[in-house]
């Protein structure tokens, strides 16, 4: 008989809804096929917890006296970002729930928790998109990948934000009973097996880093109201009446980028925006300043990792055609 796998997801107040039963869902549907996995809740007190979202979850377990577990997975919560005592508070049960398993996974934010126990010093790992900075400023020894989906370096499995534990579950699954049962799970989730690009597609931008001299941010000013603009570095040397080399070597020091560089970024942000609102690929770099399709192509890919067309038909709207097999009355 295959052996059992116990997973054990660790859960307290304020824990984030999704990163517990995303993966949940998905071992489930792996044990009603036949999966040998047994899951468990288990919270730093044994007590029932409330989530973020203010469902209550009825735990199983205490951590200091679950059984062995096969698989710890640490969900993610906004606290362990903002609060920094919340860390030292919920740290000692996962130490103690990790130090016996053979693998521990972490969703979202979870991977401050492991960070802080030390288990990912010199390790690969990542985490959602908005905290991937943080995460590199808070545990340097850490090497923070920001734009993967999952990270595998060990025993220790990290994730990107909320859905992404769906895709890490899915991979665990496929690495204890192979590619035919997570095809299968895929399948009934509605899941892709390896989902197109990293999370920086999933990214907005949240601000324009802060210059410090008066020329610069009303050149930056300038960019952002209008991308589509002559933005040359030339031009905008003459804008600032300064040398381009000097232009340059402010940019550098001010924003850690090359005039064209952030350019291009608004550029593409702007051509974001114009294929989430349903332009075609020709519009958006057009309107964007970015010029040509090609252009367009060539940016999105080497940002993203996907196509304009991809990312229009997988964002602009939830709302599928008829051509696409859905009708809508």
């Amino acid at each position: 008989m295959p052996t059992m796998r116990t997973v054990g997801f660790f859960v307290y107040d304020g824990v984030q809804l999704l990163d517990v039963c995303g993966p949940l869902e998905v071992f489930g549907e792996a044990a009603k096929r036949g999966a040998p996995y047994k899951l468990l809740l288990v919270s730093p007190t044994g007590t029932d917890v409330r989530s973020s979202a203010g469902v209550r979850l009825c735990v199983d377990s205490v951590a200091w006296d679950a059984p062995p577990l096969d698989t710890v997975v640490i969900a993610g919560s906004e606290q362990l970002v903002i609060d920094s005592q919340s860390v030292p508070d919920l740290a000692p049960a996962v130490q103690i729930l990790a130090g016996g398993a053979r693998r521990v996974a972490s969703v979202c934010t979870g991977a401050f928790l492991l960070a802080a126990l030390g288990m990912l010093d010199d390790q690969r790992a990542t985490t959602h998109w908005r905290h991937t900075a943080q995460l590199q400023s808070r545990f340097p020894g850490v090497e923070v990948e920001p734009d993967a989906i999952f990270v595998k370096s060990g025993r220790i499995y990290t994730s990107a934000g909320v859905s992404a534990g769906l895709d890490l579950a899915l991979a665990l699954v496929e690495e204890d009973h192979g590619p035919d049962l997570a095809r299968d799970v895929a399948r009934e989730l509605v899941m892709f097996m390896q989902r197109p690009g990293g999370q920086s597609q999933f990214s907005v931008r949240t601000g324009v880093p802060a210059a410090r001299t008066p020329v610069i941010r009303t050149i930056l000013d300038g960019i952002l109201l209008e991308p589509a603009a002559d933005h040359r570095a030339g031009t905008l040397a003459r804008r600032a009446n300064m040398s381009e080399r000097h232009l340059r070597r402010l940019f550098n020091s001010e924003l850690g980028t090359t005039p064209s560089n952030f350019v291009e970024q608004v550029r593409l942000e702007r051509a974001r925006t114009f294929l989430e609102a349903g332009s075609s690929v020709s519009g958006a770099a057009i309107g964007s300043g970015l010029g040509s399709d090609e252009t367009l192509r060539r940016v999105f890919a080497g940002t993203y990792g996907t196509t304009p067309s991809e990312y229009r038909r997988r964002f602009a709207t939830t709302v599928r055609s008829e051509d696409n097999g859905v009708r809508h009355s």
